[in-house]
């Protein structure tokens, strides 16, 4: 078989891995991209070692299947989770939250967690001191090693990961994904063009 031959199979293997991630994804719930294109590749009855598709790749097919089969679901998810995610980091405002994950970006679906990153002067007990609105919320496994303390808080019928890492990290997740990627949450009452677009700031 030709060099070329081998490269048209291998792009054609990645392109069905990145279909089925993306679906399990969307109809599974699975958050994690990683996890997603393996458990794929498995349920594919490929080898182990097969070429994987980037994630920008299944991205790309998550948010077709979205639009193709949950479009008006997933975008009243989305909305929601975005209008979630706005009243608890207001909550959050002195403690730097950042909003990321799949919020962020675009792609939240049925099962989707709001993903916010913390960096904190004060100790992570405090984040929700004094709050005027009474939060419930748990300690979590930390699933990085970057994460200092990880807070699950259940809100009606959704699940937020506040995550909190060191502060000399901020800087460099700020050059690191951008300023576009990552908007300060800091104002009490953002703007619908914020929320609509996904960020949220303001002083």
């Amino acid at each position: 078989m030709s060099s070329r031959q081998d490269r048209q199979r291998s792009s054609q293997r990645r392109s069905r891995i990145a279909a089925l991630a993306a679906r399990l994804m969307a109809e599974d719930g699975i958050g994690d991209l990683g996890l997603a294109k393996r458990k794929a590749a498995r349920n594919l009855g490929l080898p182990e070692g097969a070429a994987m598709p980037e994630d920008s790749e299944v991205e790309v097919e998550l948010r077709t299947y979205q639009r193709l089969f949950q479009d008006r679901e997933q975008q009243a998810r989305h909305q929601h989770l975005l209008r979630t995610a706005a009243r608890l980091m207001a909550t959050m405002q002195h403690f730097n939250p950042y909003l990321t994950g799949s919020v962020l970006d675009g792609t939240a679906g049925r099962y989707a967690e709001i993903d916010i990153q913390l960096f904190p002067d004060s100790a992570p007990g405090q984040i929700f001191h004094n709050s005027t609105s009474r939060i419930d919320y748990r300690h979590s496994l930390p699933r990085t090693d970057q994460a200092e303390v990880v807070l699950a808080i259940l809100n009606d019928d959704t699940v937020a990961q506040p995550r909190r890492l060191p502060r000399d990290q901020e800087r460099q997740h700020r050059k690191r994904d951008g300023p576009a990627l990552r908007e300060r949450g800091l104002a009490c009452r953002p703007s619908a063009r914020l929320l609509a677009a996904g960020l949220y700031r303001g002083r």
